[in-house]
């Protein structure tokens, strides 16, 4: 009777429990079982190792096999645990010595002719791995990526008889980290808008404070153009945060990028798509905007039961994906920019043609979104078509995306070092304290507020985006202007047009 035990970890959201392979291996009538795994990925996970060991040139050990993998209890997928139980049949066999797998864990899929490929969630495992003082034994594709990880220790190798090589060695040898950053992607730069001071003043007010954003406007006036520059504003992300990012994004097999995302789903994503879902329970689109921008275009044609789904995650910055047997949590610290127009045609308002909507029409257009979801969204800005000659202007020194983007920083800066968070995840107490005016003022914005009639929570966070109204021109005060400004956007009364400032 021979006997092996051997690391290996399967995937929960983005977090890698301990798996322990066990290998048991008995005299009587070669047979071949998988115990721990639903009987198609066993099935599947016999072949592929037979083939693998044999296709290496090493011995198929012909005896009755038990694997076993404990605990039972743990949902697995299969195709992860092939370089673990291969090697696991080696050691059992006497084929490889025991000391080659101790404090050390095994990741990866093999093919029929014994080449190692990598495996989905390999940075949760590497990680987890590395905090129990164990190392990862991966495939050599995106090693390089995994052996960033700090203290970790990562062997790879292309192929099963290169693993078992590198295993017998005293000191096998360990991955260096990449030795550059993941690439950094694209995005138009600010001075691109033309014609439209308001919205690019909007903009930067919005990467200040990490404000929500929507922008109604007819059709061509460059809403869509507005958002992709967005990402381009915001500084580099904190590294608790990048991490994150690029947790979801092996999770899922998005390419590793160094820059805050930017994710445009299509208005007939469903729930799963947008939220997270399916029987896996993946994270979704919000998530994998962690840190970044959910540009959200035509929000109107988003179905109303999908948007409503919204509202959480944009309050506590994270969401639970729930399935019949998987519960995950994954983040989703989103900044969410929208972007619709005024009416079906798109022409409400418009100086130079007529809308052909009826005044019913419109209403039900707009109740596309509900009221609570527009509550949550700080800044509403209306855009009108820009004349032909601003097309053709050039654009001014200051408002670049270099820039704009060092006074982001800056201003993010003063909100860290003030209260440790941006002003858009300020609480209600926390706004109206840190918001501090004269008793002029104060006495001005009760009466606005109450003029208005606006609701607790968006009269908070109106506060919130004068606070960063007034971090961007470096004062402690929050002044009659600011408060002001903070009004003049927001949400565009049911009666349509743009909102006037005071």
């Amino acid at each position: 009777m021979h006997l092996a035990f051997i690391g290996s970890r399967s995937q929960a959201g983005l977090q890698a429990p301990a798996v322990t392979v066990e290998i048991h291996l008995s005299s009587g009538l070669p047979s071949f079982h998988v115990v721990g795994l639903a009987e198609s990925a066993s099935r599947e996970i016999r072949s592929r190792v037979r083939s693998a060991i044999v296709s290496s040139h090493l011995k198929w050990p012909d005896f009755n096999i038990t694997v076993n993998l404990a605990p039972c209890e743990q949902a697995k997928q299969g195709t992860r645990y092939d370089l673990p139980i291969a090697l696991g049949l080696l050691v059992a066999s006497n084929q490889l010595p025991s000391s080659a797998i101790e404090k050390r864990e095994f990741l990866g899929e093999l093919g029929l002719d014994g080449s190692i490929r990598p495996s989905r969630g390999a940075l949760s495992a590497t990680l987890a791995a590395t905090l129990d003082a164990h190392s990862m034994c991966v495939a050599s594709t995106g090693a390089e990526d995994l052996a960033c990880v700090p203290d970790s220790t990562v062997i790879a190798a292309p192929d099963l008889l290169s693993m078992c090589a590198i295993l017998r060695a005293d000191q096998p040898a360990r991955v260096a980290p990449a030795p550059s950053s993941p690439p950094a992607a694209q995005f138009p730069d600010l001075s691109s808008i033309r014609g439209q001071p308001l919205l690019v003043r909007t903009l930067e007010l919005a990467a200040a404070g990490g404000h929500h954003l929507l922008m109604t406007g007819p059709p061509g006036v460059g809403k869509t153009l507005a958002a992709s520059t967005v990402p381009g504003l915001l500084p580099p992300l904190p590294p608790e945060t990048q991490q994150q990012l690029w947790l979801l994004q092996d999770l899922t097999g998005d390419e590793r990028l160094s820059t805050p995302p930017f994710r445009s789903p299509h208005h007939s994503s469903s729930i799963a798509a947008l939220i997270g879902g399916t029987a896996k329970a993946l994270p979704g689109e919000i998530s994998m905007a962690h840190g970044g921008v959910l540009f959200l275009d035509e929000l109107t044609e988003f179905p109303r039961a999908v948007l409503n789904q919204l509202r959480q995650p944009i309050e506590e910055g994270r969401i639970c994906v729930s399935r019949a047997e998987h519960q995950h949590w994954y983040p989703a610290q989103f900044q969410l920019i929208a972007a619709m127009n005024p009416c079906p045609c798109g022409l409400a308002g418009s100086e130079d043609a007529q809308c052909r909507c009826t005044p019913d029409t419109i209403r039900r257009y707009r109740q596309g979104v509900s009221g609570p979801l527009m509550d949550r969204i700080d800044l509403h800005v209306t855009l009108n078509k820009p004349s032909t000659a601003d097309l053709f202007s050039q654009p001014a020194a200051h408002d670049t995306s270099h820039g704009v983007r060092d006074r982001v920083r800056t201003a993010r800066a003063r909100q860290l070092d003030r209260q440790g968070c941006l002003n858009r995840d300020l609480s209600g107490d926390q706004a109206v304290a840190l918001c501090q005016m004269t008793s002029q003022t104060r006495e001005w914005l009760v009466n606005a507020l109450e003029r208005l009639g606006v609701s607790p929570r968006s009269t908070h966070r109106r506060l919130r985006v004068a606070r960063t109204v007034a971090d961007i021109e470096g004062v402690q005060c929050v002044t009659k202007d600011h408060l002001a400004h903070a009004l003049a956007l927001r949400e565009t009364p049911p009666g349509g047009g743009a909102v006037k400032s005071f």
